[in-house]
């Protein structure tokens, strides 16, 4: 568009994005949502008014500058966006598809007072799609440092500080306790939200960046963090391991047979390809009808797996209202679409057995909404005599998960009441030289504020390792932009004697 751009004259409807049909993507896992074409994308690109003082920058973890990219959008330059984007996020492609951008950048979007936002994840996603057509990749001059990295975890956090320690120069390798690297990316978000050729896709531009993945490989029972810094020769060590342990109601009944986690069950039907059965030799409990405990948007990704499973049924049970769901909408919205059954207001109290064993139901009971709890959301309250028996032989629980113990076991790291890793505002832990951050200081978060949290601890840990950021300012005293305070030397790793 030429000239300054107004609410009056920037096209007034959001862009659609064209999507599967709800009765065939309910019986396959391709992707539900098409993506913008050309055309699209460049009409969307026309609605940002390009703020000279954009709130969408802060209201991003990782803060891309989006006026900029989606600018160059405009300009038909998509190269150039997505070196925009690439200066502070790996994974365009990525967060385009899967970050809840209606809480995040476009939440504070300035057109969505008279107007809808700005779907700048549609336009992220858009730049990043094309970068994998295009086998673009972000890959700057890498003058190596001598210093290794490792990163205990392939998720977005562990990615993010991957990336940055290996533009710094720093030999890094990625361990996973998986046989394929992505963490939550790949185990935890079916392919129909996030296919597995898009986290390849990023996965290889990091490794052309240098870094190296170590699959199959569980710190803590192979070798220490303890080890890695006095034993295997690594000057830092981040921790990005998430927070993957499963949660349950503790509820009569929830050891039956045909009760297990969402994470369980996204695992074997994502990463170990249950959906594939029986080409891929992994089982996954099934049964007529199912009963999914939660309303987040792993309950989700587990109700639209189940109804791709072939399930008749599938049940959503929450103990609040639509309102307090703390799924995304257009999840809700996807799933409601779908055929999925949603039961508000209902909290179980016990898994029935069938005389053998299994699961045959679900005793719950009806709530209604108090006064607001510490989370912000109205408190549930069990209605008197309320009591009624629900039909189903799978329940799936999906109501949030642990810091798994395996790190804090076998190191000495501080660690908070929940078990989750205390760090300081650098994100650096009780032991020297090693970091974390993400879920398993956070507890559950997005992809991108875990994104934010691995770049964070890659700039703490460039400053343990004395290396320049040369993202962060230029401080007062300095020559040429160097402090003056900083003085060439050599490291030393001092090696006991054998004498």
């Amino acid at each position: 568009m030429a000239g300054k751009r107004t609410i009056r004259t920037i096209p007034q409807a959001r862009t659609p994005m064209r999507e599967q049909d709800p009765q065939a993507r309910a019986k396959n896992f391709k992707e539900v949502a098409c993506g913008y074409s050309v055309e699209e994308a460049l009409r969307e690109a026309d609605r940002c008014l390009l703020c000279p003082d954009p709130a969408c920058v802060p209201g991003c973890p990782v803060n891309i500058n989006i006026p900029e990219f989606i600018r160059r959008i405009s300009a038909r330059d998509y190269r150039g966006a997505y070196d925009v984007i690439g200066e502070s996020n790996l994974l365009a492609a990525v967060c385009g598809r899967v970050c809840p951008q209606e809480s995040q950048c476009e939440g504070v979007c300035v057109v969505r007072e008279p107007l809808e936002p700005v779907a700048i994840g549609r336009l992220e996603r858009f730049v990043g799609d094309k970068a994998i057509a295009e086998r673009w990749a972000s890959t700057p001059y890498i003058e190596p440092n001598g210093l290794r990295v490792g990163i205990i975890g392939s998720g977005p956090a562990g990615m993010a500080c991957a990336a940055d320690m290996a533009k710094a120069g720093c030999e890094v390798t990625v361990y996973e306790a998986f046989h394929q690297p992505g963490g939550v990316l790949r185990y935890g978000i079916p392919d129909f939200r996030l296919p597995n050729e898009v986290i390849d896709a990023e996965i290889a531009n990091l490794e052309k960046l240098g870094v190296r993945f170590e699959c199959d490989t569980l710190v803590g029972r192979l070798f220490t963090i303890p080890q890695m810094i006095d034993e295997m020769g690594f000057d830092a060590v981040f921790i990005g391991t998430g927070a993957g342990y499963p949660q349950l109601l503790g509820i009569p009944g929830d050891s039956l047979n045909g009760v297990l986690s969402a994470n369980e069950l996204l695992t074997r039907c994502n990463l170990m390809r249950a959906k594939d059965f029986p080409a891929y030799d992994t089982p996954v409990p099934l049964g007529r009808s199912v009963a999914v405990i939660g309303s987040g948007n792993t309950a989700m990704d587990a109700l639209r797996v189940c109804l791709r499973l072939g399930a008749q049924n599938v049940h959503c049970i929450y103990r609040r209202t639509r309102t307090e769901s703390p799924a995304r909408a257009e999840e809700i919205h996807h799933a409601e679409e779908e055929g999925i059954r949603f039961h508000w207001l209902t909290n179980p109290v016990a898994v029935l057995d069938d005389g053998h064993g299994n699961a045959r139901g679900l005793r719950c009971v009806r709530m209604e909404l108090g006064e607001p709890d510490d989370s912000g959301r109205r408190r549930p309250i069990p209605i008197a005599a309320s009591e009624f028996e629900f039909e189903c032989d799978v329940v799936v629980f999906a109501i949030g998960t642990n810091a798994n113990p395996i790190i804090g076991q076998t190191s000495k790291l501080r660690l908070d009441r929940r078990g989750y890793i205390q760090t300081d505002e650098n994100l650096a832990t009780s032991m020297a030289g090693v970091y974390a951050g993400g879920d398993i200081v956070t507890g559950a978060a997005t992809v991108i504020e875990a994104m934010g949290a691995g770049r964070k601890a890659a700039r703490g840990m460039k400053a343990y390792l004395g290396l320049r950021d040369p993202d962060a300012a230029v401080p007062a005293g300095s020559l040429f932009g160097i402090d003056l305070r900083e003085r060439n030397f050599a490291r030393v790793r001092l090696v006991p004697s054998s004498r």
